[in-house]
């Protein structure tokens, strides 16, 4: 096998009989002596010409060649009870191991199921009610189910990825992720997978409990009661994947005396641009409708803390993703197409415990801080005359580095709409101050970035769990409670859609 990189200009498409001429180049033999022939990786390069570059791998005939196949289900109707607590990534794909080893999933999700969900949440962005069970963070699919469904993770260090990516693929995604440098289910494709997903389980055996908020877990005779609503759930194990805003779960842990921990996040602005303007930053003034929507990311480094781009959404909306009253919480989701006329991403700072004011103390004390913070965006722009419950404080870009209100606001993708306000006052000094410097030093890699035209809503604060559950490195359980498997991003131990789910099937490998 030879592995070799391939270019081609963007908007034609590569043909198998250029793939084969290039395979047979590579291994230096002729074309019918070229066997398999596999792409790996697809990725842009926009640094001169607008390339696509292919990496291949190249086999002669009489090669083996063994493709990726996915471990088959079992029937587990019969078998033995796993109690698995969320239904996001990290549940989800500990809940489809759970099958391939003979196990029984018995899935138990606070909110509704991904269809009923979805009115929950046009409530919550037309009339800004909160339904505090089922709304953008919390029911099937999890806080992953109504974004970009970016799969940017490609570490091998938690798992091997393919096996989450050639799920995604069986369940409904474009085959296209398997080979994308950064590839994305968007929010339209995403229902329709998670609904499949659930079939799937459910026809091998294993169980799904919606509106089942798990109120108290409790250590019976070598396994576990599981209370949700008026019903208990038995099981030996459980894995606990509840995702990274599920505080409730945290204060079960707290009144039983089992250990947390706080744990930094990160926190800032959600930040909208044009999405032309950066279509053109991104590929030199050469884009041309055919290339992909640009996207982008930065990473910079502001006295001592770094500050970088979080959920970049090309072609995306902003949404509001509150969990409770009284509080303001944004993020960002787009489409398979990535259509829509704005760019958005978070841009936030990183928060590590010690950097929050004194009176926040223990192991909930980022997570206070997070939520005072929330807090603090809703008074102000309630106090102010904000015509939508979850409006948000809102400044163009330079107006927030040069500390002047905005005297007006471009349009904005986000319904609740966007409210003129001190941004650089709401937000913590330290945050605010690393921002400020932080956008400037971006345009000098991205030209144009920085501009007035660019629109900073607040907050951006669900980038992570603020606490973090210990649990054994080697057997992946809690280190104060055997059998019970905190895993994702609600435990601490992952960030995004795919290193969640690496972090469910790793835990349900150790039952």
């Amino acid at each position: 096998m030879k592995e070799f990189e391939i270019a081609k200009k963007i908007g034609k498409d590569l043909t198998d009989a250029e793939l084969k001429e290039a395979a047979a180049k590579a291994l230096g033999v002729r074309p019918e002596k070229v066997g398999n022939v596999v792409v790996t990786r697809r990725s842009v390069d926009a640094r001169q010409d607008i390339l696509y570059r292919y990496r291949v791998q190249a086999y002669r005939q009489g090669e083996t060649y063994e493709p990726y196949e996915l471990p088959a289900y079992q029937d587990v109707h019969a078998a033995d009870p796993v109690i698995v607590i969320g239904a996001g990534p990290a549940g989800l794909f500990a809940a489809l191991k759970l099958l391939t080893k003979g196990c029984k999933p018995v899935i138990l999700e606070r909110g509704k199921d991904v269809h009923r969900r979805k009115a929950d949440m046009a409530k919550l962005s037309v009339e800004g009610v909160i339904n505090p069970d089922s709304n953008y963070c919390y029911g099937e699919g999890g806080a992953g189910a109504f974004s970009d469904g970016k799969l940017f993770t490609r570490s091998s260090k938690r798992g091997d990825i393919r096996e989450v990516l050639h799920q995604f693929v069986r369940f409904g995604a474009d085959p296209s992720i398997l080979i994308d440098a950064h590839p994305h289910l968007g929010t339209d494709k995403l229902p329709g997978i998670v609904e499949n997903i659930r079939l799937c389980i459910e026809e091998h055996g294993g169980e799904y409990h919606f509106d089942s908020r798990v109120t108290d877990i409790v250590p019976v005779d070598g396994g576990f009661e599981v209370h949700a609503g008026d019903a208990v759930y038995k099981a030996a194990k459980v894995i606990l994947a509840s995702g990274h805003s599920a505080r409730d779960i945290y204060e079960i842990f707290e009144r039983r005396g089992w250990a947390l921990e706080a744990k930094g996040f990160a926190l800032g602005v959600r930040v909208e641009h044009p999405q032309w303007l950066i279509n053109q930053i991104r590929y030199h003034g050469k884009y041309q409708p055919f290339m992909p929507t640009a996207e982008y990311s930065f990473v910079q480094q502001v006295e001592g803390r770094g500050v970088f781009s979080f959920c970049m959404c090309p072609g995306g909306i902003l949404v509001p993703s509150s969990t409770e009253d009284g509080t303001v919480v944004l993020n960002g989701m787009s489409n398979s197409a990535r259509n829509s006329k704005w760019a958005n991403a978070g841009v936030v700072v990183q928060i590590e415990p010690g950097d929050q004011p004194a009176e926040y103390q223990g192991p909930f004390a980022l997570m206070d801080y997070q939520h005072d913070i929330e807090r603090r965006m809703y008074e102000w722009v309630s106090a102010h005359g904000g015509k939508h419950p979850l409006a948000a404080p809102a400044q163009r870009m330079k107006d927030f580095c040069r500390g002047i209100v905005s005297k007006d606001l471009p349009k904005t993708s986000y319904h609740p709409g966007a409210w003129s306000s001190p941004l650089h006052e709401l937000l913590p000094e330290h945050v605010s101050m690393r921002l400020r410097r932080a956008f400037p030093q971006v345009d000098r890699q991205m030209h144009g970035y920085y501009t007035n035209d660019a629109l900073l809503l607040g907050v951006e604060s669900r980038t992570s769990s603020p606490v973090r559950l210990p649990r054994d490195p080697e057997t992946l359980e809690h280190v104060d409670v055997p059998g019970l498997y905190p895993c994702g991003e609600g435990a601490g131990y992952a960030g995004g859609i795919v290193s969640s789910a690496l972090d469910g099937i790793n835990c349900a490998e150790r039952i």
